[in-house]
């Protein structure tokens, strides 16, 4: 369809119980299945009756957010027939719209993104790194406080640019408490660590990535057959080497998702296909005259249908 975008949300936007309503759907229902078989558990299951918090562990959480963005993204081509001229996933989100463009197919990037988990997970030890949400101050001034910790044995930089005014960072916990103190002094609304052990998207991921670069050179990486607005650049790649360079890259690089959904804006339809809401509204912080349509459950999946068709 022409003019339609759809984007895919990453890690955070996990809950249990999500996509209830839509696991009677075949197309979710063998989605589900498949990702099961390739990882040797049931998904299904561990998304509707998580007991053991699972769910919120990585080398859990990255394969389940993939299948169900991609369950969902399968749902919506087999109701309307309508594919997207342009897509873009936040940070592992990404490897949706990969999969969407047909560049690898998913058991691939199923197993593909449950590594990434663990090499992440692994890169650095639990306790010793941190992630933080800084909300009301300018994205220079939150740069600025970043560089003057920043050093080898105390790294914290800004890692994901959400929305204006709203920017996340990530290393050492001890240098990111120190950057969230000073952004408050400074007049941050907030400031608050976020409940996660990864500090993903900053150098000290960079070991994580010669791990991942290493498994992707095993995997069949074909031409995008859907154009994709990638994370590290906001831009489209020219072909899969690229693609794959720019997935490795985007462990260890900022996520610019403000100049992303410029991009995606340009667009008069935007989907939001996967759990939650978080890029919907991510959005209207970043350009209110265009709204994205999200697609989490039943309701939002006729909602959409009936604004987009």
């Amino acid at each position: 369809m022409k003019n339609l975008a759809i984007i895919f949300p990453g890690q955070g936007s996990q809950s249990v119980g999500m996509l209830q309503d839509l696991m009677t759907n075949n197309i979710v229902k063998k989605t589900f299945d498949e990702a099961g078989e390739a990882l040797g558990y049931d998904m299904a299951d561990l998304v509707l009756n998580d007991t053991d918090n699972k769910l919120n562990q990585t080398i859990y959480t990255q394969p389940v957010m993939l299948c169900s963005d991609i369950a969902i993204y399968r749902m919506w081509l087999d109701k309307t027939n309508l594919k997207p001229n342009l897509l873009a996933g936040h940070s592992l989100g990404e490897y949706a719209a990969v999969v969407a463009s047909e560049v690898i197919d998913f058991k691939s990037a199923i197993i593909l993104v449950k590594k990434r988990a663990e090499y992440m997970q692994n890169a650095v030890p639990d306790g010793i790194g941190a992630m933080a949400a800084i909300i009301g101050l300018k994205d220079d001034d939150i740069i600025n406080f970043c560089q003057q910790e920043n050093n080898d044995d105390n790294v914290v930089e800004a890692v994901n640019f959400n929305a204006p005014g709203q920017v996340v960072i990530a290393g050492h916990k001890n240098s990111v408490i120190k950057v969230m103190e000073q952004c408050k002094t400074s007049g941050a609304k907030i400031t608050k660590l976020l409940p996660v052990s990864v500090p993903s998207h900053c150098s000290l991921m960079k070991d994580a990535a010669t791990k991942l670069s290493d498994d992707m050179d095993k995997i069949e990486f074909k031409s995008p057959q859907i154009k994709i607005i990638h994370n590290v650049n906001a831009d489209i790649a020219e072909n899969s080497s690229q693609i794959k360079l720019l997935l490795a890259k985007q462990l260890y690089s900022p996520v610019v998702w403000v100049d992303v959904m410029q991009k995606i804006n340009l667009q008069k339809n935007v989907v939001e296909a996967g759990p939650g809401k978080v890029l919907t509204n991510l959005n209207k912080r970043i350009d209110k005259t265009v709204p994205v349509h999200p697609i989490y459950d039943l309701s939002t999946f006729n909602t959409t249908l009936e604004k987009i068709l």
